[in-house]
């Protein structure tokens, strides 16, 4: 039988990680902002291919020279292929880099496959609606979780999630990595992975309730989040191998992606344990929590 470890004798030592971390991202996020992506500032982007593997050291010295210094190039799918990223609101600004590209090829030259223009307008909009999005993801977890368990379990779980937001943006801000709509999406599904394994805990300190009926709401706790720690750590381990995979093997254009997710699976481990189980201590959720009312109605006896 699987020892039971004490996690929540470390509950107040958390709590002091939590806070720090916390403020730490807030001030990170506030004092440098974003990095924002030309999916949100608008700008243009081209797409290029080449006969022979280009170098993308070689291409951004080559933009450089040409007066282009706040280019991104990435590669693409291929070695031959080649993704330009320019601020800009000049709809030309795309078709101007490759006749740069062009003339400076040699004897591997650029060919043009696509040019998009993203307007400033258009990026604010999709800023707009991700963050939207976001609320009303949190917002529809929030109602589902108060029906499904009990409202403070859900309080649990919101505060858990927005600890995985806050510091899984934070981290990207204090590294100035860019945030785009992969990023978002990295986001997003931050928050289905950790509601899915606070969930996993929940259900099982709801089931011990009715099981272990003499044991405090701590030592419920510690139980069920030793029961489930195997399962726990096997999503958390399968699931970072998978992003460290994309990390290395993923290019340029999955770095942000990667690195969103590897940060919010950590954190999603992490608040499932030591935030949402602190937040049932807090508001001392008990078994008549978990009873339906009874119905104190009396029965009419009609009989003569």
């Amino acid at each position: 039988m699987l020892r039971t470890i004490n996690f929540m004798g470390v509950r107040n030592v958390a709590f002091g990680v939590t806070v720090l971390l916390t403020v730490l991202a807030l001030f990170s996020w506030f004092h440098k902002g974003l990095n924002y992506g030309l999916d949100f500032t608008g700008g243009t982007l081209i797409e290029l291919t080449y006969e022979r593997p280009a170098d993308v050291m070689k291409v951004r010295s080559q933009l450089n020279d040409a007066g282009y210094h706040e280019a991104i190039v990435q590669s693409f799918g291929a070695t031959t292929d080649l993704l330009v990223r320019m601020p800009g609101e000049d709809p030309q600004l795309g078709h101007q880099v490759a006749a740069a590209l062009q003339k400076v090829g040699g004897d591997n030259p650029a060919q043009v496959k696509r040019v998009e223009f993203v307007g400033p307008q258009v990026g604010e909009e999709l800023r707009d609606q991700g963050g939207l999005g976001m609320l009303m993801a949190l917002g529809g977890i929030l109602i589902y979780l108060a029906f499904r368990f009990q409202w403070k379990f859900a309080v649990g779980a919101i505060v858990s999630l927005i600890h995985d937001v806050i510091v899984t943006v934070g981290i990207l801000s204090f590294f100035q990595i860019t945030f785009d709509l992969t990023v978002l999406a990295a986001v997003l599904a931050i928050i289905g992975y950790s509601l899915n394994d606070t969930i996993v805990v929940f259900d099982r300190v709801r089931e011990n309730f009715r099981v272990l009926r003499k044991a405090s709401l701590i030592e419920n706790i510690n139980i069920s989040t030793t029961q489930t720690l195997l399962r726990t750590m096997a999503t958390s381990i399968s699931t970072l191998l998978a992003i460290v995979a994309l990390l290395f093997f993923g290019g340029d254009n999955l770095w942000g992606f990667s690195i969103a997710l590897f940060v919010g699976v950590l954190a999603g481990t992490y608040s499932s344990i030591y935030i949402a189980n602190v937040v049932l201590i807090w508001l001392n959720l008990n078994s008549e929590d978990l009873i339906p009312p009874a119905n104190t109605e009396k029965e009419v006896d009609d009989r003569p």
